[in-house]
């Protein structure tokens, strides 16, 4: 459900979501981040990572770089984390501040409310840091494939089989016909709306619903008709 394993591989400028989590938000941690200890500590250090990843990029994160815009010393991210991107899977998947465990199933009852629930869970999450961090990582993925191969395992995978799940019961309820239920059809949502995300930036509930309602129902129903769709 975060975003398919398959997108483009070109980096892309600065986001507009990423300038408005940015520098001032980091300034302020840091300037904070020197005083706190423990929990509050690794939490000034796991935003200000993913703040930096999405300013820039995975090649140019360092210990260096992210200690100062922290405001805390280097010594701090060594004694937690061997290597930059340890700390960026840590962070990505920190329940407070990266995805955590997947989300439950919406269970509403129909496949559209469903699906409509879960990819504006998306949406918003990639109008945050955590999203903006994820965004680099995905377009840059054949350059750092390791840590691309963790994310998904830690963070896309759980999210995709979410939807996997959500499908899987459609069917059972006659919603949508088993055999369009793949792991493919499942990638599509996540797939269009990363897409808009670098075009537009923020992407709108209302783009969010027209995929659902003409893309995604559409694609699972079948063509003869035999499976309806509550709306």
């Amino acid at each position: 459900m975060v975003a398919s394993r398959h997108g483009t591989g070109a980096s892309r400028p600065e986001s507009g979501a990423s300038q408005r989590h940015g520098t001032a938000a980091s300034r302020r941690r840091g300037t904070a981040a020197s005083r706190r200890r423990g929990t509050a500590l690794t939490e000034a250090i796991f935003l200000t990572t993913l703040e930096e990843l999405a300013r820039a990029s995975f090649a140019e994160l360092s210990f260096d770089r992210i200690a100062t815009a922290a405001g805390t010393g280097k010594a701090a991210l060594y004694r937690r984390w061997s290597t930059p991107a340890e700390l960026v899977l840590a962070a990505l998947t920190d329940p407070g501040t990266g995805f955590g465990e997947a989300p439950a199933p919406p269970r509403t009852g129909n496949l559209r409310d469903d699906l409509i629930a879960l990819l504006t869970q998306l949406v918003r999450a990639l109008d945050e840091p955590r999203g903006c961090a994820l965004r680099p990582l995905i377009a840059q993925r054949n350059r750092h494939p390791e840590l691309f191969d963790q994310v998904w395992r830690s963070v896309i995978r759980p999210a995709h089989e979410v939807l996997m799940q959500v499908m899987r019961a459609a069917a059972e309820r006659g919603e949508a016909v088993p055999e369009r239920v793949t792991a493919r059809a499942a990638e599509v949502g996540p797939r269009m709306l990363l897409v808009e995300a670098w075009r537009s930036d923020t992407v709108g509930e209302d783009e969010v619903v027209a995929v659902v309602d003409e893309v995604l129902l559409p694609l699972l129903r079948s063509a003869g008709g035999g499976a309806t769709t509550s709306r």
